[in-house]
């Protein structure tokens, strides 16, 4: 059983506030948004984006799932959740938009994209073994294994750190690709510039979901490396 941290819940309060929030004007944006008829289906604007820049040979899967959607830079796929796959939406047009903006930036080797991609491995390590080492070396590090625990949470802080930097490049990462989906969609006609503002609401409230995660690991991080210099300074 993991240790509970009341000090941990009280810091990264906000974060998982901010999350809940983005996370309610995700499902809210989408819904309205959704009942907003576009002159093409989420699939059709996604293959007119790819098309237009050249990439006729990437696919164009439908995945099940509830926004599943995502670009797989290694076999080259955009996958479009079978919701925005084949919905005649403005919420389906900017999801699909957003995605065919990832695989404009892996064509254009967007700098940003290929150190996150590369940060993948590191990132899921602190994800799962960095957050067991940070939570038991912060219990141990203010207890009778005070000396073990405290090597156990700079160790967990270090392997965590790869998480916060994958959630930090990650961030422009997202918003250019929304950038590249608002751009291409007026310049494709796909969208009037009258309407791009609809498309801005489900993008934008979806980067406020990227905007939560990432404060909650930078906040996480913080608190524990508090939590060291406060046991190395008592010992």
């Amino acid at each position: 059983m993991f240790p509970y941290d009341l000090g941990l819940m009280l810091f990264v309060a906000p974060a998982i506030l901010l999350a809940l929030i983005a996370q309610g004007m995700v499902k809210s944006a989408y819904e309205k948004m959704s009942r907003m008829r576009a002159g093409m289906s989420g699939f059709e604007a996604a293959r007119r984006i790819l098309d237009a820049n050249g990439l006729r040979s990437i696919q164009i899967e439908p995945v099940p799932g509830h926004l599943s959607d995502h670009y797989d830079p290694q076999s080259k796929v955009l996958r479009l959740s079978e919701g925005v796959y084949s919905s005649y939406s403005m919420a389906a047009v900017g999801i699909a938009a957003h995605e065919a903006g990832h695989a404009l930036q892996d064509a254009r080797s967007y700098a940003p994209l290929i150190i996150r991609n590369l940060a993948v491995p590191a990132a899921n390590l602190g994800s799962g073994l960095g957050t067991i080492m940070l939570m038991f070396g912060g219990a141990m590090a203010f207890s009778a294994a005070a000396p073990l625990g405290k090597w156990v949470l700079l160790a967990g802080i270090v392997t965590f750190g790869a998480t916060v930097f994958f959630q930090l490049i990650n961030l422009p990462v997202e918003f250019d690709a929304s950038s590249r989906a608002k751009q291409e969609l007026v310049n494709l006609g796909i969208v009037s510039g009258a309407e791009i503002h609809y498309v801005s609401k489900v993008l934008n409230a979806a980067a406020l979901t990227y905007v939560a995660a990432t404060l909650q690991a930078v906040l996480t991080l913080a608190y524990y490396l508090f939590r060291f210099l406060q046991a190395s300074r008592d010992q």
